[in-house]
């Protein structure tokens, strides 16, 4: 009998739940203090107590999801590591008038030159001189964030941007158009941003909730959940954190129509940072196009 392991990682406790592979039965449910020092502690309690339950041996398991608060509450709460962010073919005052100076509160930013038009022509050379001087003069950034004019358009300058970025530093680097298809840049790059900011937290979360997993003798492989309920990779998840906000209330409503086959609801998620409240419209949840 194949089984699903569902873990979910709240602000007070940590969920853990088997059900069947067809979804027909919950097999087994547990609930465990959230250990906010290492949140794997916490994890492995739950799976432990839900094993425990069931009698279900690890290799039954097939797969195994991962539902978390940590970057939604990392946003919240105004955490996150120091990330630096390339502004590239915007104007200087661009930084104060679209709140991203708020944003970085202290982090640090260069206004670059180059970019596109929205026709995808090159606006400007892109100043590889600069940026690289640029960062000799940072330090303790453990990521960075590149957001360039029009790269929805063509994305040739935050790509080498971030080619150069990776090849001086070493860090991770996040590109606003792998993130968004929009053509608003400051809003793509305070999406970039954030997305640095949660790198390290969200990596650190999924290489101890796998090795979790490994220590009880589960191999399925692990999902995460995403922002609209659907499961992404855990590859994924490391490379866009961002997409993981609010995917414990899109678990909730998941598994409120689940549970209950309600086609219209509202969804209340009283959890112990956040309360969040979703709407269950023809048995799918209202998504907010912004």
């Amino acid at each position: 009998m194949a089984l699903l392991l569902g873990v979910d990682t709240g602000g007070t406790y940590t969920d853990a739940v088997l059900i069947r592979h067809d979804e027909s039965e919950i097999i087994a449910q547990a609930k465990a203090l959230t250990t906010r020092h290492d949140l794997a502690e916490g994890i492995g309690a739950a799976i432990a107590d839900v094993l425990a339950q069931s009698g279900a041996a690890p290799e039954q398991i097939g797969l195994a999801s991962l539902s978390t608060t940590l970057a939604t509450n990392a946003l919240v709460e105004g955490q996150g590591a120091r990330a630096g962010l390339v502004y590239i073919g915007f104007g200087d005052g661009d930084l104060a008038a679209h709140g991203l100076n708020e944003a970085l509160s202290g982090d640090p930013a260069l206004v670059l030159a180059g970019g596109h038009s929205h026709a995808g022509v090159e606006a400007a050379p892109l100043d590889e001189s600069a940026l690289c001087a640029w960062l000799e003069t940072v330090s303790g950034a453990s990521a960075f964030a590149v957001a360039s004019q029009f790269a929805t358009r063509n994305p040739a300058h935050e790509l080498r941007a971030a080619e150069i970025i990776r090849q001086v530093t070493g860090r991770p680097v996040s590109c606003s158009h792998h993130l968004s298809a929009r053509l608003n840049g400051p809003k793509r790059a305070l999406t970039a941003l954030l997305n640095a900011r949660l790198i390290g937290m969200i990596a650190r979360l999924i290489d101890r909730a796998e090795g979790t997993l490994r220590a009880h003798g589960i191999t399925a492989p692990m999902m995460v959940v995403r922002g609209d309920g659907a499961l992404i990779s855990a590859r994924q998840a490391r490379e866009k954190p961002i997409e993981t906000i609010l995917s414990g209330p899109a678990a909730s409503i998941v598994g409120a129509r689940w549970l209950t086959g309600a086609d219209h609801a509202l969804v209340s998620d009283v959890g112990g940072t956040t309360t969040d409240v979703a709407v269950l419209r023809d048995g799918k949840p209202l998504i907010d196009p912004a």
